[in-house]
């Protein structure tokens, strides 16, 4: 069985090992000359335990099931995963009602060792932080999802499979047989494709004729990280209690593998699909985005959260107050500017942003649709469920 995954992020490389494991002959291609290059490689490597996603669907599950496969999956290669908790922290008593709904969607998706604390209990966790109350995930984990990346990519070569970077996908033809790709200079012809293609994944879904109803309106998350000492102001993870209106978690403060600590991301719209700053951008790409019904309809709707989420990226002042809410000891010079990344949110033709994993299979071919955080944590167990969703026979 011959099967084609298009992205070789830290998703696509998951699902080409589970096939490539399975007995398929396995050829990943990707655009960039190198693995992890986008939403893998500029995230702040932070293994979710499961307490936001709504019990039951895709997002709750495979998190859960995910995590326990990353975990399991680091300690056999050696690779970093280090359990330093999330504390998620009502700063006012109006934000009780939605840290108790945290910690109830907690325990109903099984998440181990989940405890509420009071304004002192959260200070035995984190002694510079400050609220009313909160709660402790002990579990939540970080690593380094790029060395994930390449450990994956590795195994992939050892069971007989094929990444091929700087192979940019141009043209595809679905038949009765097969499925006939185009990527860079080569023409190669699977029974199965696979897209797994991140802030690309309607360019993919273009080229197979494979229209839907959702798209991928880009939103860039911006970070600053704390400087010197400031740095032993953060255990481990700070986090607010999010909007449930939104699916991006708001401005938090999360200790990185090598020791630096992030604060952030906002989530500000991106002037392109790779628009990494705000001097990145393509008409190109901004005209398939504003020309999506969904995303008018979204500006519409929400046009005042995204001016204070602009206001946040241009004014310093106002991320380092968002911050401060959680710990007061930060003072600006304690923030310095640091890379981003981008999220590829699916959006609906009724503007909805859409919060759960999306798959669509078309034929021969599956298209991964929305697969935004938690999808690094998720990604085992994401291309264990796709697998059985792809038969490995013709």
């Amino acid at each position: 069985m011959r099967i084609g995954i298009v992205g070789a992020g830290i998703l696509g490389l998951a699902v080409a090992r589970q096939m490539a494991r399975a007995g398929a002959e396995v050829t990943v291609l990707e655009k960039e000359p190198r693995v992890a290059a986008h939403q893998t490689g500029h995230n702040s490597g932070v293994v979710h335990a499961g307490i936001y996603y709504q019990p039951g669907s895709l997002k709750a599950t495979l998190c859960r099931e995910g995590a326990a496969m990353l975990r399991e999956y680091c300690a056999e290669h050696g690779l970093p995963y280090d359990e330093v908790g999330k504390l998620v922290v009502a700063s006012t008593r109006a934000e009780l009602p939605g840290l108790r709904r945290i910690a109830e969607r907690a325990g109903e998706n099984g998440v181990p060792g989940i405890v509420e604390l009071d304004a002192i209990g959260l200070r035995e966790v984190e002694p510079y932080a400050v609220g009313v109350a909160a709660v402790h995930s002990p579990h939540t984990a970080i690593t380094d999802f790029s060395a994930v990346a390449r450990r994956l990519a590795a195994d992939v070569a050892e069971a007989g499979g094929s990444v091929r970077l700087s192979r940019p996908v141009r043209a595809i033809r679905q038949t009765t047989d097969g499925v006939a790709v185009v990527a860079g200079p080569e023409r190669l012809t699977f029974d199965r494709l696979i897209s797994c293609a991140g802030l690309g994944s309607d360019r993919v879904a273009d080229l197979a004729r494979a229209g839907g109803d959702v798209r991928i309106v880009p939103f860039r998350g911006e970070y600053y990280r704390l400087a010197g000492s400031a740095r032993d102001l953060v255990n481990g993870l700070i986090y607010p209690v999010p909007d449930p209106r939104y699916p991006f978690l708001g401005v938090h403060l999360t200790r990185r593998i090598d020791g630096e600590v992030l604060v952030g991301p906002n989530a500000v719209p991106a002037l392109a699909l790779e628009g990494y700053s705000w001097r990145r951008a393509s008409a190109r790409d901004l005209r398939g985005i504003l020309s999506w019904p969904g995303t008018r309809r979204l500006a519409a709707e929400h046009w005042r959260t995204g001016l204070r989420e602009v206001y946040g990226s241009l004014i310093k002042r106002a991320f380092v107050s968002a911050a401060r809410r959680y710990v007061p000891a930060l003072s600006s010079a304690d923030l310095v500017r640091t890379e981003g990344g981008v999220r590829a949110q699916a959006v609906s033709r009724d503007g909805g942003l859409l919060d759960d994993f999306v798959i669509d299979v078309r034929g021969r071919i599956v298209l991964v649709r929305n697969a935004p955080s938690p999808a690094a944590t998720s990604s085992l167990a994401i291309a264990r469920h796709i697998a059985l969703t792809v038969p490995l026979t013709s």
